[in-house]
């Protein structure tokens, strides 16, 4: 039957069929690879009833992506045209179908690699994100070794899609008569619904194409969200769109600044105290890997990784519910600098990054602070150094800076792979600082608790492999490189005169189920350190905190008297109640006020937590708390006031 069909006139329509059942199987395979890869996260909140959802999810995305993938394919095939059909042409269309199925399936792998770090689906912005860095060939060789397992399946499935395409088999002698015609005109027309519908997510006039915020309505946690997607999809849905779509949620300007108005004003009694302020951000730090904060983890015997900063803890203030804005090192940088968090994608990677900025550097460069930026990798790596240029950072030193040192040795004390070590790194910082003259603001980023999760070779016997993940033993090194920074920061004169502040870019590998949830994904430590005691050491617990509220709150330490923009509070100055933290989660805004969390999907609530009390996110409150109106009112506000300026270049006060 299979023999006739394939020589009969609708033969390349059959042909078609058959493969397009392989192309979904390839991308089926895959989102089960995804689904294993990330086994501990997703299994957090999908029991078999929601994977029935997922695949069946997955399932319409994967149509779209095959169809908009395919169909050069298609048309090839079913083309009204005798002359196709001949050997060489069915080649041809083989090896597009195999070599397009190939370069989708190899995404999707790489990608459930990469989703530890981002817990979203890749997008096109990632061809931006990496475009500097000339350390990829390194990187993904080292993800093959360590992924053989990927490598070998995916040489499995092309060698099987290459087996089982089918080829239809036309006689030369019927490929003229009006039957073949008919039926390839009749095959083609009957193929552009399916393209469509497919490449749409559905043909009812009501359908509008899918998008990547789609996939919420399969699941109930928007992390879960990416085993929906596929990311042939999620790349090609993202490809020139425009980012920033004003909602329209309100009219009337006047009344959208009494809702909510990023522009920050001055106390009338502020006076100016001019301490130095030193910004630490390190590279991956998750609350999870502090042990001061995790006290009742383990039935009370957690101990960390972090036994300086467990130190440095009980002299700070520090916050029991602190987040970051974003899951990747692009999105802290204008979060905690700026004020600016992400929303929809990095900032960085958004036209909107070519405004007008401010940031702590600018405002306090106008107070007549010395500006630096340090960050041990390749200058120009990630962007950081244009974004430092563009908030008003008046120095920026990087690799090439550190190799130029006569006092360290820039080819012992790389890495290999990313930057500098961050233990000489940071010395490095340490010995420009201390020419400086004061008051200053300085900048670091840190590098060495990142992927390939290595500590340098001299120290492999100090930092042995421990804990439950790779990271840990990168963990303790980089909390080892603070307190060498500290004790001899603590040595100097200006030591006394500064606010310090310690932040996580983003969490990473995770082992305990509280920090693998929607929120406990974006739970890092935030802490301000002033060796003078002018802030009491104290745990905040009435206040929420994010990246975005660090610039405001240094301004109210500092008494910052001139108004300036920031989306975020000063949490010291700020009734407790009315403090909130920000993400956005594959499609889906998280806003985190008092005990509640909200998601929302831009056009409705998706579900309310009382998070304090409900850590692990089982108990979906929505439309039962008097406290979701104002919520959902002050929210929308806060996106309107980002997509609006944004889109008109108003991210300063002018």
């Amino acid at each position: 039957m299979k023999n006739k069909l394939l020589t009969s006139p609708f033969g390349p329509l059959m042909a078609v069929v058959i493969n397009l059942f392989i192309a979904y199987a390839v991308y089926f395979v895959a989102r089960v690879a995804y689904l294993l890869e990330n086994y501990s996260v997703f299994m957090q909140g999908l029991d078999s009833h929601d994977l029935i959802a997922v695949f069946k999810g997955g399932f319409m995305f994967d149509s779209s992506a095959i169809m908009y993938s395919l169909v050069l394919y298609i048309v090839m095939m079913l083309l009204p045209l005798h002359y196709k059909e001949n050997r060489t042409w069915q080649l041809v269309c083989k090896w597009i179908f195999v070599v397009i199925n190939t370069i989708a399936l190899a995404m999707n792998l790489m990608d459930a690699v990469y989703f530890q770090y981002t817990s979203r689906r890749t997008t096109s912005t990632v061809f931006s994100e990496f475009s500097h860095e000339g350390n990829l060939a390194g990187i993904f060789g080292t993800e093959i070794v360590s992924h053989w397992y990927f490598v070998i399946l995916a040489a499995v499935i092309v060698w099987a899609m290459w087996k089982l395409y089918v080829m239809p088999r036309l006689e030369a002698r019927n490929c003229r008569s009006w039957r073949y015609y008919a039926a390839m005109t009749v095959s083609l027309v009957a193929m552009v619904p399916a393209i469509i519908g497919g490449m749409r997510g559905g043909l009812a006039h009501a359908v509008r194409p899918i998008t990547v915020s789609n996939a919420n309505q399969y699941v109930d946690r928007p992390t879960d969200a990416a085993l929906v997607l596929n990311t042939p999809f999620s790349i090609l849905r993202t490809l020139g769109k425009n980012v920033y779509s004003d909602p329209h949620y309100f009219n009337d300007p006047a009344r959208l600044d009494a809702v909510y108005t990023p522009v920050h004003q001055p106390d009338s009694t502020a006076r100016f105290n001019a301490k130095n302020v030193v910004v630490i951000i390190i590279e991956s730090f998750g609350k999870e890997y502090i042990g001061a904060f995790n006290r009742n983890l383990d039935g009370g015997k957690y101990k960390g990784y972090t036994p300086f900063t467990d130190s440095l803890v009980t002299k700070s203030m520090t916050f029991e519910y602190s987040y970051a804005n974003g899951r990747k090192s692009i999105d802290a940088m204008p979060s905690v600098l700026s004020g600016i968090p992400m929303m929809i994608e990095p900032f960085f990677l958004t036209p909107a990054s070519m405004n007008d900025l401010s940031g702590l550097a600018r405002q306090l460069d106008s107070k007549g602070y010395t500006t630096a930026f340090f960050h041990g990798a390749q200058n120009g790596s990630m962007g950081f150094e244009a974004f430092a240029r563009a908030t008003g950072y008046s120095h920026y030193l990087g690799r090439t800076e550190y190799d130029a040192d006569p006092n360290f040795d820039g080819d012992d004390d790389f890495d290999g792979t990313w930057a500098i070590w961050d233990d000489p790194f940071l010395q490095f910082m340490l010995s420009k600082i201390n020419g400086y003259r004061q008051p200053f603001m300085t900048t670091v980023f840190t590098a060495s608790s990142h992927h390939p999760f290595k500590v340098p070779d001299d120290l492999e016997d100090q930092y042995p492999e421990e804990g439950t993940q790779p990271i840990h033993k990168c963990i303790r090194y980089t909390d080892a490189a603070l307190r060498h920074f500290f004790d001899e920061a603590s040595r100097q004169p200006w030591f006394n005169n500064t606010l310090f502040v310690i932040v996580a870019d983003h969490t990473n590998q995770t082992t305990h189920p509280v920090y693998k949830t929607d929120l406990g994904l974006y739970s890092i430590p935030i802490i301000f350190f002033t060796p003078d005691g002018s802030l009491e050491p104290a745990r905040r617990t009435d206040v929420v905190m994010q990246q975005a509220s660090i610039m405001p709150t240094i301004m109210g330490v500092l008494g910052y008297d001139k108004p300036y923009l920031a989306f975020g509070c000063d949490v010291m100055n700020t009734n407790p109640a009315d403090t909130w933290a920000f993400n956005y989660n594959n499609g889906i805004y998280q806003f985190i006020k008092g005990d509640l969390m909200m998601q929302h999907d831009g056009s409705a609530v998706k579900a309310m937590y009382r998070f304090k009390t409900d850590p692990m996110l089982l108990h979906n409150l929505k439309d039962k708390l008097p406290e979701q109106p104002a919520m959902e009112q002050q929210l929308k506000a806060i996106i309107q006031q980002y997509i609006n300026r944004m889109n008109s270049n108003s991210l300063t006060v002018k």
